[in-house]
Formats: C-alpha cells, sequence, structure tokens
C-alpha cells in the first residue's frame, strides 16, 4: 500500500491530481460533443493556436493563461467566420487557423533575443508545478463548463445528431455551433499547463472515446469519461513518480491506452454477444425442425356440397381478387 500512497503525501503531487481530476472532468464535458462530431482535429487546431498569445504574455512578462485566452477567442472566432464562407470547407479554414497561428507564435518567440518563453513547459504541461490559485481557477471553469453544458445540452444534442432538425426545432445552430466552440476553448485553456498542448487530446478525446460503447446516452459517456480521466491522472502521477518520467506525457499515455483496453472489451464483447445469437438461433432451427407441421392439427376445409347446406360463404383463401387478376361476380340489387 506504501508503493500507492507515498507519492500523494506530497503537497505539490496532492495539487497535481486535484488538478488532473478538475481537468478531467472540463474535458469530459467537451470531449464527449468533440468525438460525437468528430471534431478531433479542430480540438489539436485550437490546441496549438493558443502559441501566439502565451507567447506575448510571457515576453510582457503577464499571466500565460490569460494570453491562452486570448489566443482561444482570435480562433473561435476565426473558425466562426470562416465556417460561414460558402466555398470554403470547415477543415480548409480550421488548417489555414492553425498554421497561421502556430507560424505567427513561432515569429514571435524568435524575435526574442533570450527566448524567454518556456516552449517545453507550453508543449509538454508541468502538472507538478500547480499552484493553489491554479486550482480555483480550474474550479471556477469547471462550474462555468457545467452551466454551459447544462444550458446548451438540447441544441448541441439537435447538432451533434442532424443540423437541419435542430434549424426546425429553432435552436440556432450556428450559435450552439459558436457556444460549443468556447467550451472546447474552455477545456483547452484549462488543460494545456496540466499536459501541454501537443498532448492535450489525450484527455480530452481519449476518455470519451473510451467511455462511448459502455453508455446508453451522452450525459452517461460525460460521466465515464470524467471517471476515466480521473484515474488516468491518478495511474500517470504514480507511474510518473516511481519510473521517474514526464507526468503529463505519463497521464496522456495512459488516458489512450484506457481507450484501447476499452475498445478491446467491446470487441470481444460484440463477439461474444454474437456467438451466444447464432447459437440460439441453431438450437432453435434444430428444435423446429423435429415438430410436426402445423397445418396436420387445422380442420379440412368445407366441401361444396356441405357449404351450399350450410347456407355460409366458404373462408377466402389466396390472394383477394383484385390482387389475383380475377374479377367476382356483381350480386344482383334487390328492389
Amino acid at each position: 500500500m506504501e508503493w500507492l500512497t507515498a507519492p500523494f503525501e506530497v503537497a505539490f503531487v496532492q495539487r497535481a491530481l486535484w488538478a488532473g481530476i478538475l481537468v478531467s472532468a472540463i474535458c469530459a464535458l467537451a470531449g464527449t460533443w468533440v468525438v460525437l462530431r468528430g471534431m478531433a482535429f479542430l480540438g489539436d487546431a485550437m490546441s496549438h493556436g493558443l502559441l501566439p498569445g502565451v507567447a506575448v504574455a510571457a515576453l510582457l512578462g503577464g499571466n500565460l493563461l490569460v494570453g491562452a485566452v486570448v489566443s482561444a477567442a482570435v480562433m473561435t472566432a476565426g473558425v466562426t467566420a470562416l465556417g460561414r464562407v460558402p466555398r470554403l470547407s470547415q477543415d480548409t479554414g480550421i488548417g489555414l487557423l492553425f498554421v497561421g497561428m502556430l507560424s505567427l507564435g513561432v515569429i514571435i518567440v524568435s524575435r526574442s533575443q533570450s527566448f524567454a518563453v518556456d516552449l517545453t513547459g507550453f508543449l509538454f504541461g508541468d502538472v507538478l508545478a500547480v499552484r493553489d490559485s491554479d486550482l480555483m481557477l480550474l474550479g471556477a471553469a469547471l462550474l462555468l463548463a457545467l452551466l454551459v453544458s447544462a444550458l446548451g445540452h438540447r441544441a448541441f444534442l439537435a447538432l451533434a445528431f442532424d443540423e437541419r432538425k435542430a434549424r426546425t426545432l429553432g435552436l440556432r445552430p450556428r450559435l450552439a455551433h459558436a457556444v460549443l466552440l468556447g467550451l472546447l476553448a474552455l477545456a483547452i485553456v484549462a488543460s494545456f499547463h496540466i499536459v501541454g498542448t501537443l498532448l492535450v487530446l489525450g484527455l480530452l478525446i481519449a476518455p470519451p472515446a473510451a467511455g462511448l460503447p459502455w453508455a446508453r446516452s451522452v450525459r452517461g459517456v460525460m460521466l465515464l469519461a470524467a471517471v476515466l480521466g480521473a484515474g488516468a491522472t491518478f495511474g500517470g502521477l504514480l507511474l510518473s513518480w516511481h519510473l521517474r518520467t514526464a507526468a503529463g506525457a505519463t497521464v496522456s499515455a495512459l488516458a489512450v491506452s484506457l481507450f484501447f483496453l476499452s475498445h478491446g472489451a467491446s470487441v470481444i464483447r460484440h463477439r461474444r454477444g454474437e456467438r451466444v445469437a447464432e447459437q440460439a438461433a441453431s438450437a432453435g432451427a434444430g428444435a423446429g425442425s423435429g415438430a410436426p407441421p402445423v397445418t396436420s392439427r387445422t380442420a379440412p376445409p368445407l366441401s361444396d356440397a356441405a357449404t351450399e347446406r350450410s347456407g355460409s360463404t366458404p373462408p377466402i383463401s389466396g390472394a383477394a381478387p383484385e390482387l389475383s387478376g380475377t374479377t367476382p361476380a356483381p350480386r344482383p340489387h334487390r328492389l
């Protein structure tokens, strides 16, 4: 048990654990919609688009989080604006913004004579350097993400499955898409300090994708993603302490490993279900072949003479007259 608890007796590891749990919850709220709508490339572009704001904030001696928020707002506005251009696909616009923002960030860094920007911490994160003030900011970000997710759940759900249906229901899909981009930007800004911009997709996409085969609703996917993300944070910090590896990278790698384990178990469960269904079908077919035919127990049809004596009309068998090509004789009308 000491092997499990010894790392978390240190104060900065405890703060890192709480930060990872909060970030996992935020990424579960935003990452579920990213997985359902296939927006992984957008998430990657937005995470790398934070570089100009972070670089400017570092060069000016300001708060890196404020610079990341500004860059995220610019990326969100740019993606929304380019998405309304009729002859430009969304992936093309995202790719242009991705390259443009990343290039601008590199240019800003290259103009610095002292290279004061800590690119290693920006790219790979520094979860062990989380302070109490960072935890408070993450808590506020989680409350904001919960509020946005609760208010926009119906619009996000309709937008994820049928945009035309969302427009028919009056849910304003363009506004919902812009708000969803804001939620994604919030999750990325909150996560880049923990795992860095290169590894942010590990917590943003891997836990929701791992929980997707086992959940029956969108809220279930979010809950499972939060639990899996917290588990990846705990296991990653534990392994990085004993193996002396990078904490953020270990957390992200463990989250991706949980995805592969989850889908492997899902494939095994699916094949086992198919095998059981085939065995049940073959057993049912064998039992049905040994039973006597049902038609042997039915009463024989009435003869024509019996029909005439009884004065009743024999039951109609076969196709209807209009489908069989015959026309019934017209009945005389009685005056």
